[in-house]
């Protein structure tokens, strides 16, 4: 299917301003201090705060970088949206919605990143669809 080049100017903006925002913003301060933040790290699914911490550093910065990309962009987003879900209702899921308007965003965009798919200007393609 051919796409107009509206749909991937859109995507490729949608990876890069959330995937990047994700990964800088949230995933790589989170991977700088690792030792420090992982023994009082959330619990939400009884694993443990630190593979709860390797997996939310997992999604928010290796999976964001790999949709800002364009990198099997419909996979990747699947565990920054389950992480943003998680985020959204059930660690912050008593608070007002300011605190978790940003988590909720979030997962919408990484959501309808991976119904949309990476677009042409993505290495996806430069992989796949040149072939």
């Amino acid at each position: 299917m051919v796409y107009p080049m509206q749909f991937n100017i859109a995507t490729l903006a949608l990876r890069l301003s959330f995937g990047l925002s994700m990964a800088l913003a949230h995933g790589l301060p989170k991977l700088m201090n690792f030792a420090e933040m992982s023994p009082g790290f959330a619990d939400p699914l009884g694993i443990g705060p630190v593979p709860s911490m390797a997996f939310v550093v997992f999604a928010e910065f290796f999976c964001a970088l790999l949709v800002a990309f364009g990198v099997l962009t419909r996979y990747s987003a699947i565990p920054v949206i389950i992480v943003m879900a998680v985020a959204c209702f059930h660690i912050h899921g008593g608070a007002d919605w300011g605190t978790r308007e940003a988590s909720f965003l979030f997962g919408i965009a990484f959501l309808a990143m991976s119904l949309l798919g990476s677009g042409r200007f993505s290495l996806d393609y430069l992989v796949f669809k040149k072939r």
